[in-house]
């Protein structure tokens, strides 16, 4: 795909969904809390379903226009919509645990993708912002690494999101070197977990 395709999808997508943004960064916050401080860790997967639902239906159905978006994301964010529904239903009781230091920082970095992007020079509607693919891939991955009961499958299809990060340089998008950073731990997290299986 070529570079100034996938920064005119994102204008698009950023003018026309803005205010839907906010609201669901807002319920990512809130589900974040309450599944810490009540220990129902069910709302935050069914929040991170949603919102990868969201970005699949969204992002790649309606503004979505090479033939990457519709064959790998798409079919990538659906499924994993799917499988964090399926877990938020499986491992009900399951709690989110303390988080370590590399988890809170790769959290850090998600919530100041935006500023990244635009200290990259970007400027709203023609920027990251937290409701995107990327930063989405990116706080899932986090999130979900703080469950004690953690499926490899969906763990491993969001390691392979968080790899296309390397297209942060052609791309000139240097703000998804965050998603790169997350996709590696991810797939740390998918070997901790398949080795745990083992």
């Amino acid at each position: 795909m070529d570079a100034s395709i996938f920064w005119d999808i994102i204008e698009q997508y950023n003018t026309q969904t803005i205010y839907i943004q906010i609201v669901l960064f807002v319920s990512l916050a809130i589900s974040f809390a309450v599944s810490c401080n009540i220990h129902k860790g069910w709302i935050c997967k069914m929040v991170l379903s949603v919102l990868n639902l969201f970005i699949g239906i969204v992002f790649f159905v309606q503004f979505g226009t090479e033939p990457i978006q519709k064959y790998f994301a798409l079919p990538l964010y659906l499924l994993v919509g799917v499988l964090f529904a399926y877990e938020t239903i499986r491992n009900r009781k399951d709690a989110l645990r303390k988080p370590t230091p590399i988890q809170l920082f790769l959290a850090a970095l998600y919530l100041v993708y935006p500023l990244v992007s635009m200290a990259c020079g970007n400027e709203f509607p023609r920027m990251v912002t937290h409701i995107m693919p990327c930063p989405v891939a990116t706080i899932s991955i986090v999130l979900y690494s703080m469950f004690n009961k953690k499926n490899p499958v969906l763990m491993g299809l969001l390691a392979v999101w968080g790899l296309t990060g390397v297209k942060a340089i052609p791309f000139k998008a240097y703000e998804d070197l965050i998603l790169l950073a997350a996709g590696i731990y991810g797939i740390y997290q998918t070997y901790l977990i398949l080795r745990k299986k083992s």
